[in-house]
């Protein structure tokens, strides 16, 4: 456990390198098209900079505005504060969470936030309402896994960047699609060097949509059964969670706040497809989550 939790500090570290690198490469192709000459790569730097800095220190934030989410109260949520303080106990963490609900009719949840100090845990009222004590326990044990192991961190990062990549790479696509930018005779005047630069600015813009995917797609279907078997060892009790994941696989709810942005934060997909054709969807490269069987199987396997 304590490799995997060095080994995701040092991807959260490279990913922001590599978007950093990205994001540069766009906005300057962007300032360059707006012929804005030598102060185009400042530019670029500065706005990259700021962009991965706002992504670390403000992705849970970001990421709770795009849910629609609400702090938890003992009131009105107290089964699900009880266990979280029964769970800080076996988990290890000296932090206690901040507990959020998103009003849906979709049984899920997710954690997110930069480190283990600064966690959330954001659950459905579905998951209230529909899951008996034991198998909300182990849900959020199964969060809590995600937030001792720093999947958090990696997970947010890569959603706010990711989306502000793409964002970019839109509005680059269609900037293009309109005519606007420099001629080709401009860029010869300013040197070989600037027009190189903006072929990997606009390889990036191309590119950078595919990779965002990729990147999301590696890093949670991987950490899923972790989080899976960590969570057991905080409950002893692979049962609940079993159940837990039955229940929500076969709920045919949609998701009404999930977008393909966030999708992959949650402990299973909230995109349903089809659940009364009676066919299992499974896994697949584009998938972003293990297939809810595989997850079952190595659970009944620690039995």
């Amino acid at each position: 456990m304590y490799e995997d939790i060095t080994k995701n500090k040092i991807k959260t570290g490279v990913i922001i390198g590599i978007f950093i690198l990205l994001i540069t490469l766009i906005v300057y192709y962007i300032c360059m098209a707006f012929d804005l000459g030598g102060v185009s790569i400042v530019i670029a730097l500065v706005v990259s900079i700021i962009s991965a800095w706002s992504s670390y220190y403000y992705s849970d934030k970001i990421i709770l505005s795009l849910n629609k989410a609400r702090p938890a109260t003992h009131e009105e949520d107290q089964k699900l504060v009880n266990i979280l303080d029964a769970l800080m106990v076996s988990s290890g963490l000296d932090a206690r969470p901040r507990l959020y609900v998103v009003e849906d009719d979709q049984p899920n949840a997710f954690a997110t936030g930069r480190n283990p100090k600064n966690a959330i845990i954001c659950v459905t009222t579905a998951l209230l309402e529909k899951l008996d004590y034991y198998e909300l326990e182990g849900v959020i044990a199964h969060e809590l896994s995600h937030i001792k192991n720093y999947d958090i961190r990696l997970s947010a990062v890569v959603t706010v960047m990711v989306g502000l990549v793409v964002m970019l790479s839109d509005w680059v696509s269609r900037m293009l699609f309109w005519g606007g930018g420099r001629s080709s005779r401009d860029d010869n005047d300013n040197g070989g060097g600037n027009a190189i630069l903006m072929i990997i600015g606009l390889i990036a813009v191309i590119l950078a949509p595919i990779f965002g995917q990729l990147m999301k797609l590696a890093i949670s279907r991987k950490r899923e059964f972790l989080a899976d078997a960590t969570a057991v060892e905080f409950t002893r009790n692979p049962d609940g969670l079993i159940s837990a994941l039955e229940k929500l696989e076969s709920d045919p709810n949609q998701l009404k706040t999930a977008n393909n942005s966030t999708a992959h934060m949650y402990i299973i997909n909230p995109f349903r497809a089809n659940l009364n054709d009676g066919k299992k969807k499974k896994s697949n490269i584009w998938s972003t989550h293990p297939s809810t069987e595989a997850r079952i199987e190595a659970l009944r396997n620690l039995k």
